[in-house]
Parts: C-alpha cells; sequence; structure tokens
C-alpha cells in the first residue's frame, strides 16, 4: 500500500494508545493482587538513554505466581531496527514511537498453565500499526480450560470482526512454534501485528501456511485506526476472565514432585522460545531497552534433561503428543476421546 492511501491515525493516536497498555496494566495487576493474596507486584520505572521508558511491575514468591511480570514500555527513536524493518521497509527512515504492555505469568501449580499476553502500537511517519495476542501454555493440560481460554478471545476478536478469529487462531499456532523441537509452546490463543488497516488480515511470515491460506480465502477487511484500537482493547479485556477461572478450578489441585519436575523440564521449552524465537525479545535487545525487564519472562526456574520421553499412556504424553499441536479445540471430537481416560476433560 502507498504511504499516501495509508489510513491516517488521529491526532491523539499515541496518547490513547499509551493510556490504554496503561489501563490493562493496572487492571490485570490489581486481579492478579487480589487472586494472589499474599503476593505483591513490586514496581520499578525506568528510562532509556534514547529515548522513552516503562514501568516493570513483578510478583515473586506469591501464593499461586512463582513469578509474574507485568510490563509497560513506550519508547521512542530514529531509526527501526531490522526485526521490524524487515517486516516494514516503508517504515524506514521515519522517527518511531511504540508503547505496550507484556505479561507472562509462571504459576506455582502445575496444573495452572503459563500465560502471556502482549498489545502493542507502533508509529514511524505516516506508518502505523498495532500487534498482539495471548496464549496458553500448560503442562497439565484440561481440555475445558483450553477451550474456554479460546472461546474468550473468539469473542473479544468476533465483537469487531467475526473474521478476525479464523486468521488470529492459526497464526497464533505458527507464532508460538519452536521449529527447532517441532512442537507448539502451548496451546495457542490469537496473535496478530502489522494491523494497519489496509485490509490484509494476515501479515506473518509463512506465506503458505493455514493462517495465510485462509486469510487469501477472505480477502480483504479495511479497518480503521479506531477499529484496530477497539480490537486491542477488547482482546486486552478478554485476558482476565479466560485465565482467572482456570486459576480458581485448579489453584488447590494437590501436585508431587514428579508433577513438579516435569512442569520444570516443561518450562525449559518456555525459556527457548523467548530466547530463539521470539520477537519482542529481539526487538527489545535491538533497541537497546531495559533487559532486565525483557527478560522477565523467564521462569524463576527450569530444567532440561537429555533425552527425556514421556511414559506411555500418561498425562505427560498427552501434553507432547496433543496439547504441543495445533488442534481445532472445538471441533475435533477425537480430542474427548484422548483426554476422557487421562481425567483431562474437566
Amino acid at each position: 500500500m502507498s504511504l499516501e492511501h495509508f489510513p491516517q491515525s488521529p491526532e491523539n493516536s499515541r496518547k490513547k494508545a499509551k493510556q490504554l497498555v496503561l489501563s490493562l496494566q493496572d487492571e490485570i495487576c490489581n486481579n492478579l493482587e487480589n487472586i494472589d493474596k499474599e503476593g505483591i507486584f513490586q514496581e520499578e520505572s525506568w528510562d532509556r538513554p534514547e529515548g522513552g521508558g516503562g514501568r516493570s511491575r513483578v510478583m515473586r514468591e506469591g501464593r499461586v505466581f512463582e513469578q509474574a511480570g507485568v510490563n509497560f514500555s513506550e519508547v521512542h527513536g530514529e531509526e527501526l531496527p531490522p526485526s521490524i524493518l524487515n517486516q516494514r521497509p516503508e517504515a524506514k527512515g521515519h522517527s518511531w514511537f511504540a508503547t505496550g504492555t507484556s505479561m507472562v505469568l509462571h504459576p506455582r501449580n502445575p496444573y495452572i498453565p503459563t500465560v502471556h499476553l502482549n498489545y502493542r502500537y507502533f508509529e514511524a511517519g505516516p506508518v502505523w500499526w498495532f500487534g498482539g495476542g495471548a496464549d496458553l501454555t500448560p503442562y497439565y493440560p484440561y481440555l475445558s480450560d483450553t477451550r474456554h481460554f479460546h472461546k474468550e478471545h473468539q469473542k473479544a476478536c468476533d465483537s469487531i470482526n467475526p473474521q478476525l478469529h479464523k486468521v488470529f487462531k492459526p497464526w497464533c499456532d505458527e507464532y508460538f512454534f519452536l521449529k527447532h523441537r517441532n512442537e507448539s509452546r502451548g496451546v495457542g490463543g490469537i496473535f496478530f501485528d502489522y494491523q494497519d488497516g489496509s485490509g490484509k488480515l494476515y501479515k506473518g511470515q509463512n506465506p503458505q501456511g493455514p493462517a495465510a491460506n485462509i486469510s487469501n480465502k477472505l480477502g480483504k477487511h479495511q479497518m480503521t485506526w479506531d477499529e484496530l484500537f477497539n480490537l486491542a482493547k477488547s482482546c486486552g479485556k478478554a485476558f482476565l476472565p479466560s485465565y482467572l477461572p482456570i486459576i480458581e478450578k485448579r489453584q488447590n489441585q494437590s501436585y508431587g514432585n514428579p508433577q513438579r519436575e516435569f512442569q520444570l523440564y516443561r518450562r525449559g521449552r518456555y525459556v527457548e522460545f523467548n530466547l530463539v524465537w521470539d520477537r519482542g525479545t529481539i526487538f527489545g535487545l535491538q533497541t537497546n531497552g531495559r533487559t532486565e525487564s525483557i527478560l522477565m519472562s523467564l521462569p524463576p526456574l527450569a530444567r532440561w534433561e537429555y533425552g527425556y520421553t514421556a511414559e506411555n499412556g500418561s498425562r505427560e504424553e498427552l501434553l507432547t503428543d496433543v496439547f504441543t499441536k495445533p488442534q481445532d479445540w472445538f471441533s475435533d471430537r477425537t480430542l474427548e476421546e484422548k483426554c476422557r481416560p487421562l481425567n483431562a476433560l474437566d
């Protein structure tokens, strides 16, 4: 799309986007403290020498959360890093602005999934776009929890446009994939990036993948700045109702050392993804962001085991055979048959 036909952002776009992600950070932190009942977020504000800064909030050793980090940042500069320009070359030569909130929660109980959220807004001269999403990474998964998480985010997308979730769900499956392990990081959720209102829903890196194919079949769906702002707001607001009921259901579930050891082993996969593949990590480091805030997504404890193989017919095998592969969580009834013998339905 040529710049002269690029949809314009409102004059107060930066202020609106900043206030949205700040309010999401506040709302999420307040609710997480309420459900944890013991853990308190410690806040640190930081400045970026090249321009901007942020505030990082971290909870350690809570009742529910072993570690939880919820970040806000607002940064600007003269030239975007290669990780962005490779995807948006039309932004080259323009000063830029970016704001967003990102969050990773690592619960103590292996039956409560790790969860990630990120919503962000970029401007570079006349070029602007929204991105973000949320995804769930269980260790001892339940089909009902997975379906609930997906349903809440589908409702959020559908409130803006019923075609969006059809692309954003497989895009999430595609993005949170460990190529060197040939497995998904978890059960997915939603993911979108470079949404600039031009109409093309998928702007990822796999033009032959399922998300791209669905996007091509759906055709263009042009949206205004305000519609995309409301998409980020709706999806951000969907997080708490998608995740808190899972905590309430699983927080008192008993577990032993074998479950804890498997949780730590699978956390190692989380570390691998964030350090090798995650574009947010790469962007933060390339733009001289605060390293402690960028890497707060890593768990406080993780482990690796050479040549690990799950026992046949075990809950651990169910995770690696079913819940680390992209699935049609609602329509595929064979999932219930696989989960029922291991009491993994609800």
